[in-house]
Formats: C-alpha cells, structure tokens, sequence
C-alpha cells in the first residue's frame, strides 16, 4: 500500500487562486469581441451543472449509507466533475459579460441578496473542504474524511441548490 500524500500546500494554493481570479472577474473590465455562441445560454447550463451537482451528492450520500464505497466514490468524483464544469461555464460568463441587475420587488430583492451571499461566502468555505475530504477519503484516512465529511455534504448541498435557486431568481433579468 502506498504512502498517504498530504496535498494541503496545493489545496490551499489552488483554493486561493481559485477564488481570487472569480473575484477578479468582477473588477476587469469586460471582453469587448465578439463569440459564436449566445452567452446568455451559460448561467442556465450553470444552473443544469448545479443540479447534477447536487443530485450526484445526495446518490453519494445514499450509497455511504448504505455502505457502498465505490458508488459513494464515483457520485462523489462526478459531483467534482459537473461542478468543475460549472466553475468553467461561471468563469467564462462573468468573462464575457457585464453583472446582471436583479429587477425583482423590493421583498424578493432582500431574499436574492440573502440566496446570493449566502450562496457565495459558503462556495468559498467550500473549495478547501471538498478538496480535503475527497483527498482524506482516497487517502483512506476515514475517520478524519468522515469528520469533514459531515460539514463539507451539507453545506456543497446547500451551495448547489442555491446555485439553482440564484439562476430562478435572477433568470428574468438577463
């Protein structure tokens, strides 16, 4: 059996550029050319990659219950793969584009504001936790991938379902 590797200098690396070029999206100014494609088409197929997400954790969470490891694996690998599609999909929308106002009624804009922030100061939490506990997980340090783990599913459920719940709220306005 293999050595265990710590990846915590690169989690962390990853997880700092990571969040600071999609905070830098919001200071650059916007590409000026033009693409092949509808752009507006892209917050919808983020919406789609978040559901995938999120389905894929909650068939995650059924097999580890259930005592399937290598069911509860793969949901868990293809829960990364829809959500690094997602961060591909965000990255090049608020690329090429300039923020979407929200045009809803005053109640409905506190709600968004609430989705939104939450949404987003938990994606960040996120990042680091999903990539330590898969890293515990492959590493087969199971009690310390289980503490994580219990933090880390609940909070990327609620990340990917207010993905949705965001793309609903501001849908109108694009």
């Amino acid at each position: 059996m293999s050595k265990p590797r710590n990846f915590t200098a690169w989690i962390t690396v990853f997880s700092i550029i990571l969040i600071g070029v999609i905070a830098a999206l919001f200071f650059m100014p916007k590409y000026e050319g033009t693409v092949g494609f509808d752009v507006t088409l892209l917050p919808l197929l983020n919406a789609v990659f978040n559901c995938f997400t999120f389905a894929f954790l909650l068939l995650s969470l059924y097999f580890v219950k259930k005592k399937n490891i290598a069911a509860h694996r793969n949901f868990v690998l293809l829960a990364f793969v829809t959500t690094a599609l997602f961060l591909v999909s965000y990255v090049m929308y608020h690329f090429l584009t300039e923020p979407t106002k929200f045009g809803g009624s005053l109640w409905l804009k506190y709600v968004y504001f609430f989705v939104l922030i939450t949404h987003v100061l938990l994606a960040i939490v996120n990042v680091p936790m999903a990539l330590i506990t898969v890293t515990r997980g492959f590493n087969m340090k199971i009690e310390s991938h289980r503490k994580i783990a219990r933090w880390t599913m609940p909070i990327w459920l609620y990340v990917s379902s207010t993905g949705v719940l965001v793309y609903l709220l501001i849908s109108p306005y694009y």
